[in-house]
């Protein structure tokens, strides 16, 4: 098994020498036009850079972050390996120390930002875009150099670097060490590749990193593709096994690995068929306590996979299942819900941030689907403080 691995990997590592295309979360034609107005002076566009470099320049002070920064030891003993505790289990009183802990879905245990891998690979995804961002429009270096000092602590220097797997990922105290659930916390990873793509040309970001860092890529994938929680994961019927295709198939793409990329997303079709029913409801995130916020999370991995899909040529927004129902069916039938013009009939025990988790559906769904009446009731959301990002990659 050892050899086969190492051999496949070879094999990714040696795909790496292909050309990535542009970024792969965002229509390159978009952001060429946002260029193209802001050296034309174009007043909304140029206000828009503004509120980005405001942003990007509150970011060049920021420490740069690593997994050595948690206090907590991984059982391996290793710091590099990342790691996580499960976020809705929560001590049992009625037992000594009180282990196993017990679940309490949707209601977030606080203990878990005391590890602080998953909050700092947060920030990494979010500096690292806009960063990358202000220096694609401005071409100042001190953008790039900023998110190059981010990119190598986290994936590249030996001192600091993270290990590529989640073997601790969401650990359940007296349960287990980890899980497969826990690979649905390096979402984070799709748009730090995309970061990476804009800062190509950058001098700061050198083919030399460049290819390190595509190297790590390739190791992780090659570590979901064939770990125990790596295919955990991939098995997972839910929005777990949704958020898997999107990953493995952006770190594919990003890899150079273009076949391994069809047949991943030719695979979810199947997913897709299992999970909507034929008026387009999503019965296993129905039955969560916040059945609003995981329908909407499930449509967002579906519209990510949907977007990453249209790079290799395939159309996954208008593709139907062999019931007839495709993402736009699920989508339609969540609109009323999602926008308030409906009674929401499940549980949410949790608020539902219309801002945060519909409206960026909403701007892709006006592209995805060609339907100018989803950007109309997009204008309808309240977009004040909306994120820079949603923003300048989505909304015409």
């Amino acid at each position: 098994m050892k050899r086969i691995l190492t051999l496949a990997l070879s094999v990714l590592l040696i795909q790496l020498q292909a050309q990535t295309p542009g970024p792969l979360l965002s229509d390159p034609a978009r952001l060429q036009e946002i260029k193209q107005k802001i050296q034309q002076q174009d007043k909304v566009a140029l206000a828009t850079l503004t509120q980005l470099q405001k942003k990007a320049d509150s970011l060049l002070d920021m420490k740069p972050v690593s997994v050595m920064e948690k206090k907590m030891i991984p059982v391996s003993g290793n710091k590099h390996d990342y790691m996580s505790q499960a976020p809705y289990f929560w001590y049992d009183s009625t037992k000594p120390n009180g282990l196993p802990y017990l679940r309490r879905d949707g209601q977030r245990n606080p203990e878990i930002y005391k590890i602080t891998d998953r909050t700092y690979l947060g920030k990494i995804d979010n500096a690292c875009r806009i960063l990358s961002l202000a220096w694609y429009f401005t071409g100042n270096e001190k953008y790039a150099a900023k998110a190059s000092l981010l990119l190598q602590t986290w994936f590249i220097d030996e001192a600091t670097k993270m290990n590529p797997h989640l073997d601790y990922g969401q650990a359940i105290p007296g349960i287990n060490t980890g899980r497969g659930i826990g690979i649905i916390e390096t979402i984070a990873l799709t748009g730090i590749a995309d970061a990476a793509i804009l800062l190509q040309g950058s001098p700061s970001w050198t083919t030399s990193l460049d290819k390190q860092l595509k190297q790590w890529y390739a190791q992780y994938l090659q570590w979901m593709l064939a770990s125990k929680n790596g295919m955990e994961e991939h098995a997972a019927k839910n929005n777990h096994g949704t958020w898997y295709y999107a990953q493995a198939i952006d770190f594919a793409l990003f890899t150079g690995n273009k076949n391994k990329a069809v047949e991943l997303i030719n695979e979810s079709k199947k997913r897709l068929d299992s999970q909507l029913t034929a008026e387009g409801k999503q019965p296993l995130e129905l039955e969560r306590t916040n059945g609003l916020g995981y329908s909407t999370m499930n449509l967002h991995g579906w519209f990510t996979v949907a977007t990453l899909s249209a790079k290799t040529g395939i159309d996954l927004w208008n593709y139907k299942t062999p019931a007839g129902v495709g993402i736009q069916t699920a989508f339609d039938w969540l609109l009323p819900f999602a926008m308030g013009d409906s009674s929401w009939p499940y549980q949410q025990i949790s608020g539902y941030d219309r801002k945060s988790e519909w409206y960026p559906l909403l701007l892709q769904a006006a592209a995805g689907f060609k339907k100018k009446n989803y950007l109309e009731m997009a204008a309808s959301v309240n977009k004040e403080d909306m994120n820079m990002i949603t923003e300048l990659l989505y909304n015409n």
